[in-house]
């Protein structure tokens, strides 16, 4: 059966690496710029975050409270809690974008560009509506587990301390990140352990960003809308470019024959 050149798929060549580096450069760029404007802005991320709180307490949204006395208690587990915390975050999420690129490169640019998506929509949130963490608040009776346990990224002690945006609450990049994570996994792997082991993952994250103080219930309701909504535009403009016709193909052009 002969086939027409200009219907033969192309092959999906992966980004090269340094562009998708610059990409994750422009955006440490922009975060760094949304943290130089913290120390002018202390006194309304703690009101934003305190208004936050008493929403959730009027809603009986507040596992938060009840999640962090617990994790306190049990200084042990709380060192592990929060050393979870600021290294997972990263850790996974880019070496999964990274293993995807490698190994996956045709699902690579869609979910590629629903992370950007995810870092746009919260990196706008914090530049207009900055929040003060839980941990912030401790006329609400918090206690900052990643301090008082000593972990890796403790933001009192570590060299974390002057490169974190401490008024990023909302909404949760940790929780859209994993929630992105898991999608990621379920677009490349169809086995039942790395599905299980994907949703495991979004879960043990919600309850550690929760427990140490770090997000509001509702921030975390937040972070997964975000990751919701920008890998459905993501998915959307995959499938548009997709679509689209492919370029003509000159007349000289050789059939490609499939056997």
């Amino acid at each position: 059966m002969a086939l027409d050149a200009s219907r033969s798929p192309s092959p999906r060549r992966r980004p090269r690496w340094w562009t998708q580096a610059a990409i994750i450069a422009v955006f440490l760029w922009a975060y760094d710029a949304i943290n130089n404007l913290n120390p002018v802005r202390h006194a309304v991320a703690l009101a934003h975050g305190s208004s936050l709180m008493r929403i959730e307490l009027r809603t009986h949204l507040d596992p938060e409270l009840a999640l962090n006395r617990w994790l306190a208690s049990h200084v042990a587990l709380g060192r592990l809690v929060g050393d979870y915390y600021d290294t997972a975050h990263f850790v996974v999420t880019l070496t999964l974008l990274g293993w995807i690129w490698w190994r996956h490169a045709p699902r690579y640019r869609m979910l590629r560009n629903a992370l950007i998506g995810i870092n746009v929509i919260g990196f706008a949130i914090f530049w207009l509506f900055p929040v003060a963490p839980p941990r912030m608040l401790s006329s609400f009776g918090f206690v900052d587990v990643v301090a008082v346990t000593h972990a890796v990224g403790a933001w009192s002690t570590s060299a974390v301390a002057s490169q974190a945006n401490e008024y990023a609450a909302m909404p949760s990049l940790h929780m859209a990140w994993a929630l992105w994570c898991a999608i990621a996994v379920w677009c490349v792997r169809r086995d039942r352990i790395s599905r299980v082991a994907a949703v495991a993952y979004v879960v043990v994250t919600g309850v550690a960003v929760l427990a140490t103080a770090n997000h509001y219930f509702l921030d975390v309701a937040a972070g997964v809308a975000t990751t919701a909504l920008a890998t459905g535009v993501a998915a959307a403009w995959e499938r548009r470019r997709r679509a689209a016709p492919e370029p003509p193909v000159p007349s000289h052009a050789t059939p490609v024959l499939a056997r």
